[in-house]
């Protein structure tokens, strides 16, 4: 069993005992507490500059511990007085060693100091009651991988979504699942560069895919931004957005390292 389905099938077995119908109504009415707040698709649509998204990242199977003991608030507050765009927050426990908590208090630290930057519920999502655990902590999107769902899932889960006003990060590594996505008719699409089967990480894989996407989809490459000049490499093939992690929370300086991901127009 390779990595990504290893995690998927853990994930379907975490959150078993909490699977119930979640009804329309649910998502539709908890949902409009929403208008009136930026977008995550909003946040990224800044024609004339790179985007980035931030990530609150603990440890990953491919990394091991980055920082384990790292605050998601105090990241946060880091993340958003560098002028990140979009929070990115890990949500699996046992892979990634986050927790729904970390997005509830991120999001109430947005709240409380009056902070617009729109939060993605960043894990194995599965079935609907994922959706609406993550709109009500707080999250404005939520990510789909599509290798690991079917037709069904995704159509459900992008459905809920949509009932929610949470927008969907679909996430493909390959042409195949490009193939596969369009249907759905995303409005975000990101390109994983890392292959989640073998944990192997090339930008190339950004620069193959994108001029493939239609025109009028937000395009992220994720994975592989280590330093600001692969953040520039990614906006030359067409990004308009990245997804940073493990670098930021490396950092010595996250104010710097945003600022010049940025500086690539």
């Amino acid at each position: 069993m390779d990595k990504l389905s290893e995690i998927m099938a853990a994930k379907r077995r975490e959150i078993e005992p909490r699977i119930r119908p979640v009804r329309d109504s649910e998502l539709s009415n908890l949902g409009e507490r929403l208008k009136g707040t930026v977008s995550f698709l909003e946040a990224l649509s800044n024609p004339d500059e790179l985007s980035v998204i931030a990530e609150i990242k603990r440890k990953s199977p491919s990394a091991g511990d980055i920082a384990p003991a790292a605050s998601a608030v105090e990241q946060a507050r880091e993340y958003v007085n560098a002028q990140a765009d979009a929070l990115s927050i890990l949500t699996d426990e046992p892979y990634f060693g986050g927790s729904l908590e970390d997005l509830w208090n991120v999001n109430d630290f947005l709240c409380v100091h009056n902070r617009s930057t729109p939060t993605l519920r960043k894990d194995f999502m599965v079935h609907p009651i994922q959706v609406l655990e993550a709109l009500e902590a707080g999250a404005r999107a939520i990510l789909l991988i599509v290798r690991a769902l079917n037709d069904e899932e995704l159509k459900v889960l992008r459905n809920a979504a949509d009932l929610a006003g949470l927008t969907c990060l679909y996430e493909i590594h390959e042409e195949a699942e490009l193939e596969k996505v369009l249907p759905h008719q995303p409005l975000l699409l990101g390109v994983n560069n890392r292959d989640l089967k073998k944990f192997k990480t090339d930008l190339a894989v950004t620069e193959q895919l994108f001029p493939q996407i239609p025109e009028g989809i937000i395009k992220v490459s994720e994975s592989g931004i280590l330093e600001p000049e692969d953040a520039w490499r990614a906006r030359e093939a067409g990004a308009d957005a990245v997804l940073c992690g493990e670098a930021l929370m490396r950092a010595e300086d996250v104010e710097d390292f945003i600022a010049e991901m940025k500086d690539c127009n």
